[in-house]
């Protein structure tokens, strides 16, 4: 292990030296007053009000990233991040007293680099002296319903570490802040538990929620995040702000607010002293009766505030002053400037018990018609390529360690992973990946991921160059979903790598355009591959338009071991016409060795599916519906639809179509049943010969809206199964929650919307059971759903709407481009699989794992050079069932970053929760392991030296601890749901 030190930095310069030393720039300084120690001092017989100076800044919303940051397009939006942050340190150097918190780190990343270093100085002494403190401290503040784990972590430690290279151990927040967030996750709770935070602040709840917590006096609890990870690992104390994240009413001094400052100048008529202070006095006395302490806290700031700080700091040092002043006349008010770890403090030395969570916030009204569930869906071909950029960026990081220093800059020139990992970090922000911006700002973020991808293509072309020792040319097919790669199109040989970034063996199917009718494919050992030729559905060419010319698709299954490639040599044999030919006629059932689909021969739907291997059939349908987006004519309230807000104006949704036409084609790799419900909507029902799970390949769009109706459209599943108003969705990717139909776990419901009130988010799946049976749904990327029936579970799919729905945006939630005038074509997968309940983890989550992260295809045009290596793997062996390789990246010239999880909860398999041992040493074929220190999850604190404050639940006795030791330092266990992060010091073999 490395030597204790009293700041953590990211370069490891101290990583096995076993000196105690400081690193340059970071040298221990005696007169650090940061964090806990540099807290005003507060009066214990008063109520404190704990003023907190901040600014809200969106990565995106209204306007792009850039634009926000240097205050272009005000037309839009008066808003410019860099004079804010200029205001804001003047201000501080001008008072001692003041304070002010700042969240994204990517905002102040931009703005670090720009200043001279004799400000940097400055900045970091205001740091130092917990003037200037931060908090949450990733790159964006994420959004909590669309974010997939691991993108988040990834997000989170890259502006940590920013922080900690840059500020030391006085950059490290100690709260997490979610102010703006719609709605809040369990598992965000548990991520940020395990990264050392010791609270959670945020804004938004259920109005419903806040009413009877306000009145219980718990709007501050204890959330236990996690049912796997033993307590208090997964606990986190969380705290509901007053005002989401605005000042009180009347209390606004930024150039952006029209409130009266304070005229304290008696000789003018205007003079307002008094009337201000007993407002003040007032809000904070009301404010102090529904929450539990003598300390409560004001957010005095909003969204993009402090651009003229003077303004606000001119007035809060005398607002403090004068209600200060009132002491001497019995007042028991204390005002002073705060920041939200000074107030946590002061809540934790009140050593309280406070009341125990262990559900979630979703999903969010603020009044009776307005759910905020429509964002769960909105953008989805946005928050698909978000998904497949997380993918991207897991391979290219994986590869740029595989590789060596010549992955970065090679035979293809200079690649970076960093481009990509910054977009992927702007991309979690809670108005980007949750499509809650402008039209063009969702283009932004679109554009910044395709060029981050391109900076990772150089990477991963230099990359698989050294590992194979070919230099061809790599060729990567981005539109291969709707069969577009014109490489395939053309050439009569040609080569696949399949790079497989999981850390077991997987077995994948691929569609490749071509406009040949009969190939042959070989794979590394060439031995040939069984593969057949279909021709490109009708649905395929109206979306892929211009783009692509193929006729037929060849199809084929290939394996790829584990964190490694697989090559296939792919040969042209014969052209002419396709050589299958479909049945029209309505099918009655596809089966495999382990699943059998059956259909309703009048209507061409989905009647039943069967697991053969366990004997278990449930009836099941399958069709598309759509609901009336409200444009705000309705009875009870004018809430429309729009990109944040699910309102249908009917609980009953519309049919597309009651029958679809059929085209069956069925060969020895693929059956599949080609269902044309309507020209906007179309499905592939598609059964690979060795899969267990029913791929459904859904088309939707241009949603038709002649009729001036918005559309919500949504895929239902209808069977047999009892779930007694029950089902279960995932958080962010990883644990379960279950969800109950019209239900709350803390709190009395009283239901407004029967449809928008039931729907939550479903990050990668979502399941219905009974005794016997369990369906299981993968979902390809971020979809908002709901169980309205018993045995029913309905996806929303698309959404598009024209009108706004009054939150900010300013627009319909009305997409398309240039391809798509007449409105936006969207296209996805929902993998199927019936299982019984004891054992469907096992199939779903690694299934689920695999459709996050899939293989990266690559091409090669014509022979390969006879000496190329064919196939690799990084490992040794493939990892446990129950072991995910979450991270593995570079960290500096001689270090890894290296993640391990455990990606099963306690109670959900018999075989896969147990407990597993890795041996790091044993891990990696091509990298010798010389040392490993540990370190919290965001990797930005050794994981011996992580000390979180402790909190007590009401009404539970206190958790006995279990602590395990690892039999060395080599060998790691991993317990049901726990990440564990490691920096490895590594050298090629």
């Amino acid at each position: 292990m490395a030597a204790s030190c009293h700041c953590f930095v990211a370069g490891l310069l101290l990583l096995f030296s076993g000196v105690l030393s400081f690193p340059v720039g970071q040298e221990k300084r005696d007169a650090t007053t940061c964090g806990y120690q540099s807290c005003h001092a507060t009066k214990p017989t008063m109520l404190n009000v704990h003023l907190v100076p901040h600014t809200h800044d969106d990565v995106g919303w209204l306007k792009t990233v850039d634009q926000y940051f240097y205050g272009d397009r005000n037309n839009i939006q008066h808003a410019g991040v860099q004079y804010i942050l200029d205001s804001v340190v003047d201000q501080l150097l001008k008072n001692p007293d003041r304070r002010f918190i700042y969240v994204e780190t990517g905002f102040f990343y931009r703005w670090w680099k720009q200043q001279s270093s004799s400000m940097q100085q400055t900045v970091k002494q205001l740091v130092n002296q917990g003037r200037l403190e931060f908090v949450n401290g990733g790159w964006c503040m994420s959004d909590e319903a669309t974010t997939h784990y691991s993108a988040v972590i990834d997000q989170m430690t890259i502006g940590l570490r920013f922080l900690n290279e840059t500020f030391g151990i006085c950059g490290r927040p100690r709260v997490a802040w979610h102010i703006d967030p719609f709605g809040h996750a369990r598992e965000h709770a548990s991520l940020f538990a395990q990264m050392g935070y010791d609270g959670f602040f945020f804004g938004r709840l259920d109005y419903q929620d806040r009413a009877r917590r306000m009145n219980a006096k718990e709007q501050e609890l204890l959330w236990r995040a996690s049912d796997s990870l033993t307590p208090p690992m997964a606990d986190l104390f969380t705290g509901i702000l007053p005002n989401g994240y605005n000042p009180p009413e009347g209390f606004c001094w930024d150039q952006l607010c029209t409130d009266d400052p304070i005229r304290d100048d008696t000789d003018l008529e205007d003079y307002n002293v008094d009337d201000v202070v007993q407002r003040f006095l007032h809000a904070a006395k009301t404010q102090a009766l529904v929450y539990k302490t003598n300390h409560i806290i004001m957010t005095m700031g909003s969204d993009f505030q402090y651009e003229n700080a003077n303004l606000w700091y001119k007035n809060l040092d005398k607002l403090i002053r004068y209600v200060n002043d009132q002491q001497g006349n019995g007042s028991n008010v204390n005002v002073l400037y705060s920041t939200p770890s000074c107030y946590l403090q002061e809540l934790h030395q009140a050593n309280l018990t406070w009341p125990l969570k262990t559900d979630d916030f979703f999903p969010y009204a603020d009044s009776a018609h307005s759910f905020w569930t429509g964002y769960f869906t909105s953008r989805p071909a946005l928050k698909r390529y978000e998904r497949i950029s997380n993918s991207n960026l897991q391979s290219c990081n994986q590869l740029e360690v595989l590789g060596g220093p010549v992955s970065r800059k090679g035979l293809f020139g200079q690649g970076d992973s960093e481009t990509l990992r910054k977009a992927m970090a702007v991309a979690q922000h809670h108005d980007a990946v949750s499509g809650t911006e402008k039209q063009h700002v969702a283009n932004d973020y679109a554009k910044r991921l395709a060029k981050g991808w391109q900076h990772c293509q150089v990477l991963v072309s230099n990359s698989l160059a050294s590992l194979t020792g070919s230099s061809a040319e790599r060729i990567y097919c981005d539109y291969l979903n709707v069969s577009v790669c014109p490489l395939t199109e053309s050439s009569s040989k040609f080569s696949l790598s399949v790079y497989n970034p999981l850390g077991r063996s997987v077995t994948w199917p691929v569609r490749l355009p071509v406009n040949g009718t009969a190939y042959a494919v070989t794979d590394a050992q060439g031995k040939p591959v069984d593969c057949q030729v279909l021709p490109v559905s009708r649905a395929t060419q109206e979306v892929r338009r211009s783009r692509g010319f193929a006729k037929n698709e060849l199809v084929f299954q290939v394996r790829a071991p584990p964190l490694g490639y697989s090559s296939y040599s792919v040969s042209l044999l014969q052209d002419g016409p396709p050589s299958s030919s479909p049945q029209h006629q309505a099918p009655t059932s596809i089966q495999n060795k382990f699943l059998q689909v059956t259909f309703d021969p009048d209507t061409g739907l989905l009647s039943g599916l069967s697991n053969l291997e366990t004997k278990q059939t449930i009836k099941l349908s399958q069709n598309f519906y759509w609901y009336n987006g409200s444009n705000g004519n309705n009875v009870e309230s004018l809430q429309t639809s729009g990109a944040y807000i699910f309102r249908p104006n009917s609980s009953t949704p519309v049919m597309v179509s009651s029958k679809a036409r059929v085209e069956i084609f069925q060969n020895s790799v693929v059956q599949e049943v080609r269902q044309w419900f309507t020209p906007w909507v179309s499905q592939v029902v598609r059964l690979y010969a060795d899969s267990k799970a029913v791929e459904l390949e859904w088309t939707v769009g241009p949603v038709p809206v002649s009729d001036e109706q918005g559309k919500e459209v949504i895929t239902r599943l209808d069977t047999s199964i009892k779930t007694a108003e029950l089902f279960y969705t995932d958080s962010n990717g990883r644990e379960v929650l279950q969800r109950k139909k019209d239900f709350r776990p803390t709190w009395q419901l009283k239901k407004t919307e029967p449809i928008a009130g039931n729907y939550y988010p479903i990050n990668s799946r979502a399941f219905i059971k009974d005794d016997t049976d369990q369906l299981t749904v993968v979902t390809d990327r971020s979809q908002g759903g709901a169980s309205i029936s018993n045995g029913s579970l309905e996806i929303m799919l698309h959404r598009r709407l024209l009108h706004d729905d009054y939150r900010g945006v300013g627009e319909a939630l009305n997409e398309w481009s240039e391809l798509f005038p007449d409105g936006l074509v969207v296209r996805g997968r929902l993998l199927l699989s019936l299982e019984p309940p004891a054992t469907a983890a096992d199939a779903h989550r690694p299934l689920a794992q695999q459709v996050v992260s899939q293989p990266l295809l690559s091409f090669t045009d014509g022979d390969l050079n006879p000496n190329t290596r064919l196939e690799f793997s990084g490992l040794q062996a493939s990892l446990p069932p129950a072991v995910h390789l979450l991270t593995l990246s570079q960290w500096d010239q001689e270090s890894v970053l290296l993640r391990l999880e455990h990606q099963f909860q306690s109670w959900e398999s018999k075989a896969s929760s147990q407990p597993v041992t890795v041996n790091l040493q044993k891990l990696f074929s091509t990298l010798d392991v010389l040392g490993v220190s540990e370190l919290n999850l965001s990797a930005n604190q050794w994981k011996d030296e992580m000390k979180r404050y402790d909190w007590s639940p009401e009404k539970e006795e206190k958790p006995l601890l279990k602590t395990f030791e690892d039999p060395s330092v080599w060998e790691i266990t991993l317990r049901p749901m726990e990440i564990r992060t490691f920096l490895l010091r590594v050298t090629f073999k």
